[in-house]
């Protein structure tokens, strides 16, 4: 295997795109619209596929959710941070309009950490090693 790339279906795509391009400080690239894709003519304006690139070798696809089921999902996305600057502004931006489930802080294994659901319900674990 080469790599995982994880994928994110969610309401509001293109909102949560350019939230996260600020959270994280990352570029969006190859942006695919429903727009002419005669399969997906009922949601115009959505977005099919999309990448978020947080840096040169870490990328995250995002796309519209095209169904009405539940977000339930058992999935967290972890970030190892660089710094202690990078993990509170991540933090700090993600717990705006979302759901701190553990407060950043100093833990038994030597890093700081937290865990956040941000307003798009995709939950993020942060952690920066302080070693």
């Amino acid at each position: 295997m080469k790599k995982l790339i994880p994928e994110i279906h969610l309401k509001n795509c293109a909102q949560a795109l350019e939230f996260y391009k600020d959270v994280f400080d990352a570029e969006i690239k190859n942006v695919q619209m429903t727009d002419n894709v005669p399969a997906f003519q009922q949601y115009k304006g959505k977005v099919l596929h999309a990448e978020l690139f947080l840096s040169p070798e870490l990328v995250v696809y995002l796309a519209d959710k095209f169904d009405d089921k539940p977000d339930i999902s058992n999935i967290h996305l972890v970030l190892e941070c660089e710094s202690e600057e990078e993990i509170k502004r991540i933090y700090n931006n993600l717990a705006e309009q979302g759901s701190v489930k553990f407060e950043l802080q100093k833990t038994f294994w030597g890093a700081l950490h937290a865990v956040v659901t941000d307003k798009f319900g995709v939950t993020w674990g942060l952690n920066y090693s302080l070693k």
